[in-house]
């Protein structure tokens, strides 16, 4: 059995995001880098001050969960609140190209001979 993260607790948890438990499509995944545009302000909520002083540097979703030591599914809820504001800046690793193509497999294995024959 994993021990608990200190901020695991349900009501804890409860508390942070105002009772929701689920944000409508945000657009937010595991690998959605986010970057801080403000200062947190005097009053802001404690993890949404967190966030901002972490996300100086672009970082992924996953990383603002480990480093808040909460669930991925609270930080999207909190993110969203600083989305709303404009207080942070979210930026979706960009898809490959459509017209990306593998390379031909006899020009690899005639790489691979040239290679062997070194």
């Amino acid at each position: 059995m994993s021990p608990r993260l200190e901020d695991e607790n349900p009501d804890r948890l409860y508390m942070v995001t105002g009772g929701r438990s689920d944000v409508t499509d945000d657009g937010l995944d595991l690998v959605t880098l986010i970057v801080s545009e403000c200062e947190p302000t005097p009053g802001m909520q404690s993890e949404h001050v967190r966030i901002l002083r972490f996300c100086t540097s672009p970082a992924a979703v996953v990383e603002i969960a480990a480093e808040l030591r909460m669930p991925v599914s609270v930080v999207r809820i909190l993110l969203c609140d600083l989305l709303d504001t404009s207080r942070v800046s979210a930026r979706n690793p960009r898809p490959a190209p459509a017209e990306t193509t593998l390379p031909d497999p006899e020009l690899l294995k005639q790489v691979l001979v040239g290679l062997e024959k070194l």
